[in-house]
């Protein structure tokens, strides 16, 4: 038996593949989850301290479907990656006070769940998200 790893051949040949640039068309996908991220950031800042509870329910929920919309519609981590880099983006600008000491976040709890619960949806759905098997040979034990 050998262990070459020539031709993608031999244990661990899937492991260190060199990286490539996606297609013009997934770089679109990507810059367009971008901008939709930062779209849902800000209207999750607007909603989730409307209405307490259900807003900040409502602005995670929609936050969450987002990102794990785009892992599935791209077929990769980066899918939910990038429309959390937008809403990361969006929310910490506009935690930012303005110069009239102005800002849009208050200094309440629903505030601080948002945050943090943002960011937490946004890992669970980028470490979590489900994907097939890549291609190739499959192989069963005790064959």
């Amino acid at each position: 038996m050998s262990t070459s790893t020539r031709g993608g051949q031999g244990p661990g040949a899937g492991l260190a593949q060199p990286l490539t640039m996606p297609s013009a068309g997934r770089a679109v996908a990507y810059l367009g989850l971008l901008v939709v991220g930062a779209v849902v950031g800000a209207a999750g800042a607007l909603v989730q301290s409307g209405w307490f509870p259900g807003g900040l329910l409502l602005a995670l929920a929609g936050a969450a479907g987002l990102f794990l919309g785009g892992a599935r519609a791209l077929g990769a981590r980066g899918g939910a990656v990038a429309p959390a880099a937008g809403w990361m983006i969006a929310v910490i600008l506009l935690t930012v006070s303005r110069p009239e000491g102005d800002f849009l976040f208050g200094a309440g709890i629903g505030s601080y769940l948002f945050l943090l619960g943002g960011i937490a949806v946004a890992v669970m759905c980028a470490t979590l998200a489900r994907f097939g098997q890549p291609d190739g040979p499959g192989a069963r034990l005790a064959k």
